[in-house]
């Protein structure tokens, strides 16, 4: 066994508030609640019911994965808030794994060969877009990195099968990203990204927070 499983995994960046314990694809829990604004409420709640369900402690886990963005910047300010206060705590390392990434690890599994997009709602008027090809044995390839883009931009995607939390008659349902699919990859593709200066790492925000005034 690697020796930073298992991990304590947490996926914030939407909706969907998860954690999942990993230690193999064959022995992991992962727990949901896709409700929105639920996070800063029940995220450690969750964090506790799964470490009891699985019968496990804090002091058994050797790391934690945290889905980095894009996504909501408040979910992944309280993610990473969670992330930092536990590893600074047991002095665990943290791997921050890329939420659209850990998507397209989730779609490749049963996409292969085959270019996709992944599209996310971020403003009235913008969207984070990420466009990959997926190859065999489920690994996938960065085609284009995660950048913004305007409605506009959609009459350029051709034939593409385009996945995007937004209805649209050529669109797919963007999977729901969970904490176990934020450990997966992080078992994958995490080693090297292992940090102990939990003080220095922040969200992959892609876009500035501007807060509303209203007058």
């Amino acid at each position: 066994m690697q020796e930073f499983l298992p991990i304590l995994s947490l996926e914030t960046s939407a909706e969907n508030c998860s954690v999942s314990i990993y230690t193999s694809d064959n022995k992991f829990s992962d727990f949901n609640l896709n409700i929105r604004n639920i996070h800063s409420e029940k995220l450690f709640e969750l964090i506790e019911f799964n470490l009891k369900s699985f019968g496990f402690s804090l002091d058994e886990i050797h790391s934690i994965a945290i889905s980095s963005g894009p996504g909501s910047f408040t979910g992944l300010r309280i993610g990473f808030s969670a992330a930092k206060g536990i590893a600074f705590g047991k002095k665990l390392p943290i791997i921050q794994v890329p939420s659209f990434e850990a998507m397209a690890l989730k779609i490749s599994k049963f996409l292969p060969k085959s270019e996709f997009i992944i599209l996310k709602k971020a403003t009235i008027s913008e969207f984070y877009y990420t466009k990959f090809q997926s190859e065999k044995d489920f690994i996938y390839r960065i085609i284009e990195p995660t950048k913004m883009i305007e409605i506009s931009y959609f009459q350029f995607f051709g034939n593409t099968t385009v996945f995007a939390d937004v209805k649209a008659e050529k669109f797919l349902q963007l999977p729901i990203l969970t904490a176990f699919d934020v450990a997966i990859w992080a078992d994958k593709y995490g080693k090297d990204l292992l940090t102990f200066d939990v003080d220095f790492i922040e969200p992959n925000y892609f876009k500035d927070f501007i807060p509303k005034v209203i007058l």
